[in-house]
């Protein structure tokens, strides 16, 4: 799979995409992430990327012409075009794994108060929204998404039973987890954790799910 960033910060995501599962899967083969500049493709000495929004208002506004051509530069037949941006669709466990199936992913982050209406209406194909809140710019917005789809190409991770058992992919918040020692500080493993009967085992993970979810995300179980 590959993945094109677009964005005005491109070593904010040096150490992020070089470590750990991305940076394995990136060894692997499995994926091809390329971060671009969209600096490269402004027309003046300046390397301007953004100017006052007709009609006045706060802020800056990304222009068309780095934009389009960037995009255009990098896109190729049956890729799919994303714009990072607070106003978007909700980011969820089910909408990463779709992505994952992309063969190639064009991900463009906004900065200042957004970009020019053209580019959402003519060279967009998706708009993504990883929560209601406002980042500094949607750098770190592409990151998630990546980070999020990339879990559900095979072989990426290590133990693909994770995926079927961690929170959301079930609908249900995950069970508490316990690790050696057996005791700290007078503080125990659940007794039926250390039985060896997984009948047992799984039918209090899936309580306890039932209950992590029923107290901190009802709206899941709707």
């Amino acid at each position: 799979m590959r993945i094109d960033i677009l964005t005005l910060f491109p070593a904010m995501l040096d150490g992020f995409l070089s470590e750990s599962m991305l940076g394995r899967a990136q060894e692997a083969k499995l994926l091809e992430i390329n971060v671009r500049n969209i600096r490269d493709w402004a027309q003046d000495k300046h390397r301007t990327t953004d100017d006052r929004p007709f009609g006045g208002g706060a802020g800056m506004l990304m222009r068309c012409e780095p934009v389009f051509a960037a995009i255009e530069a990098v896109q190729t037949p049956g890729c799919r075009r994303i714009y990072l941006t607070p106003d978007g669709v909700p980011f969820t466990a089910a909408k990463a794994e779709q992505l994952s199936h992309e063969k190639h992913l064009v991900l463009l982050s906004g900065h200042y108060e957004g970009i020019d209406q053209r580019i959402r209406d003519t060279i967009i194909d998706e708009e993504i929204s990883i929560g209601d809140y406002v980042l500094t710019n949607g750098t770190l917005a592409a990151a998630v998404v990546v980070d999020a789809l990339a879990r559900f190409i095979p072989g990426v991770l290590g133990e693909e039973m994770s995926l079927t058992h961690e929170s959301f992919t079930r609908k249900l918040l995950d069970f508490p987890q316990y690790t050696r020692p057996a005791e700290f500080r007078g503080m125990s493993v659940p007794e039926v954790l250390l039985s060896g009967n997984h009948a047992e085992i799984e039918k209090w993970r899936h309580a306890r799910r039932m209950e992590k979810t029923r107290s901190v995300r009802p709206d899941l179980l709707k």
